[in-house]
């Protein structure tokens, strides 16, 4: 049987492949799909049945001298939309991209100082590489259960300057036990990855959610900010209380409910979500990004999903349709998705607009982690062939 897949429709610009996780030369199979010999650099969007630290030993030494990164997750995105079980490669030539990545290998002691240096040292070699190259993005994959996302965006935002910033958080399908990234042929837990790219093809990094703030708002009035855990909403435990605003019994809540019922923070004119992972024993709520003491949580309705993804592509490409769109997509959509019935329908934009990635236990853009969310980067063929 062969597994290979390969994102139909695309010029060479960007190269892609998908494969089953368990086939035993999944990295032979991918190699042949992206062509390794002049990439600058490969991700690989790895399904957490992968045997991975085999896995990128060996995607390193095949796709060298290429930079390979990538990252565990809650579901793949390939050439049909959703996948699962799969390993999802993308390949970046040479010819019109230039790459560097940072590995910070310890989320809990890390010199910001010092990365914020090397952001800005990276960029301006590379600006002066290829002076006539148009675009730049930065690309994070960091471990979705380090906790550290918020903290560690705010710091890196210091150091992007002008350059736009998108990433996700890596996943392990539903059962939020162990999460990796990957770099220098070896996968990494509470660690990150930080990928600069430069590029001759035009580029739009964007970020979207479906979700309309309603009026029903509750206040958190007893938190553990360090550990992202909601003691008490309205001064009453707060799983219990979350139940209760959604006429719902506290022993029925799921991620399937924490998907449906969404809760977001409004800052200025806009808003964030602020997604719930799962209920503690003892009825606490356990959320997917920073949460304190004092914050004010509104409830949010949700758009359908297939009609505000069709708009969202659809403005993507209103000059021209990108090459390819690298996205992260938060979990909680993709159950969201499935609780509708609307798995179908979604794959099917998905695959129509080219878009590939992974589903992530959180999404990143400019300085804010964020939850409930589809972040990424479109890119476009370049002006000039």
């Amino acid at each position: 049987m062969d597994h290979l897949h390969g994102l139909s429709g695309t010029t060479q610009i960007v190269r892609s492949g998908q494969v089953d996780c368990l086939a035993p030369d999944a990295v032979t199979q991918l190699a042949r799909a992206l062509r390794p010999g002049d990439l600058s650099l490969v991700v690989l969007f790895l399904s957490p049945h992968t045997d991975v630290s085999r896995l990128i030993d060996e995607a390193q030494r095949v796709f060298a001298p290429a930079q390979v990164v990538g990252c565990t997750t809650a579901g793949e995105i390939g050439e049909r939309g959703y996948t699962d079980g799969e390993i999802v490669a993308v390949g970046f030539p040479q010819t019109h991209f230039h790459t560097r990545t940072i590995l910070i290998n310890d989320l809990d002691q890390f010199d910001a100082h010092n990365l914020i240096e090397r952001m800005i040292r990276n960029r301006n070699h590379m600006a002066r590489e290829t002076p006539g190259w148009i675009s730049d993005f930065t690309f994070l994959l960091i471990d979705g259960l380090s906790t550290k996302e918020d903290m560690l965006t705010s710091q890196l935002s210091v150091g992007l300057g002008p350059v736009p910033f998108f990433g996700g958080s890596a996943g392990d399908g539903t059962d939020f036990s162990k999460t990796y990234v990957l770099h220098g042929g070896r996968a990494h837990s509470n660690a990150a990855i930080l990928i600069q790219v430069r590029s001759r093809c035009p580029i739009r990094v964007f970020k979207t959610d479906h979700l309309i703030p309603a009026q029903k708002r509750m206040v958190v009035t007893g938190a553990d900010p360090a550990r992202r855990i909601v003691h008490e909403i309205n001064a009453e435990p707060a799983a219990r209380e979350y139940a209760r605003l959604l006429n719902k019994d506290p022993e029925q809540l799921t991620p399937f409910t924490f998907a449906a019922h969404p809760v977001v923070v409004q800052i200025g004119d806009q808003h964030h979500v602020r997604a719930i992972q799962q209920v503690a024993e003892n009825g606490d709520l356990v959320f997917f990004s920073a949460i304190d003491e004092g914050v004010v949580l509104t409830m949010a309705d949700a758009e359908n999903m297939v009609t505000h993804l069709t708009r969202e592509m659809a403005a993507l490409s209103d000059q021209k349709q990108p090459e390819i769109v690298l996205a992260c997509d938060c979990i909680l959509r993709r159950l969201e998705a499935q609780q509708k019935q609307m798995t179908t329908d979604i794959s099917r934009v998905l695959g129509e607009n080219r878009v590939v990635g992974f589903s992530t236990y959180g999404e990143q853009v400019n300085s804010m982690h964020v939850n409930q969310t589809l972040t990424g980067v479109a890119i476009y063929p370049p002006e000039d062939g």
